[in-house]
């Protein structure tokens, strides 16, 4: 198992021999270079999305029809993507469990908003979501962008993630100390690494104030 933050909230998971890409904003990522963009899509085998914000899906359709890889994501996004940019699409919803390739992900709630630009204002994109994302002897939890929620009790409680990937730069969703006060209340993670942060100057540029939080845990 293999993960690597692209910066933001994109991610590279490597896992059952599979390549996962999630929320790849791969052009105009700040956090990103140019010249590690093909070392990042390299191998990729599906593209996950969490909900339609542009620093999350705007490079999703365009990225599945390069790699030749099939989007994966809440239905009726993957329903318009489908038909508009004519890629292969898994669209499914809260709760629902799909098999990729021997990764076992399943959408969970998040609370957020959900929308992409369009030429009369924003366009709904189906709700927004996270995944706990299964393989190799772990669950991953890709928080997706969310705050503190009461449901975090029972996704802990049923799906024992040990891998907790959570969005903490704060302003558009909850920010390190309140992820921190998330994974202690709800979950029994191993491994806490945040997301969604330094991007921008309205977001956490460190995540000191997280391993503060986190009393007892390593710092690496």
């Amino acid at each position: 198992m293999k993960i690597i933050w692209l910066g933001h909230a994109s991610l590279r998971i490597e896992l059952e021999g599979q390549v996962l890409l999630i929320d790849p904003w791969l052009d105009g990522n700040p956090m990103l270079p140019d010249d590690r963009y093909d070392e990042a899509t390299k191998g990729a085998t599906h593209v996950l999305i969490t909900h339609g914000h542009g620093d999350h899906a705007s490079s999703g359709a365009e990225l599945c029809k390069t790699l030749g890889v099939p989007a994966v994501g809440i239905f009726d996004l993957m329903g318009y993507w489908e038909e508009k940019h004519g890629i292969d699409v898994v669209g499914f919803n809260k709760g629902g469990t799909v098999d990729l390739g021997g990764v076992k992900v399943t959408m969970v709630n998040a609370t957020h908003s959900s929308s992409f630009s369009g030429e009369d204002g924003p366009v709904y994109a189906g709700h927004e979501s996270g995944y706990m994302i299964e393989g190799e002897g772990h669950v991953i939890y890709v928080s997706g962008d969310t705050d503190i929620m009461a449901d975090m009790e029972w996704m802990g409680d049923l799906h024992k993630p040990d891998i907790g990937i959570l969005c903490a730069g704060g302003h558009f969703t909850m920010d390190m100390k309140r992820a921190a006060y998330a994974a202690k209340r709800y979950f029994d993670f191993r491994t806490v690494i945040p997301y969604h942060y330094k991007t921008f100057g309205a977001l956490e540029q460190s995540a000191e104030a997280l391993a503060a939080g986190l009393p007892g845990r390593r710092n690496p």
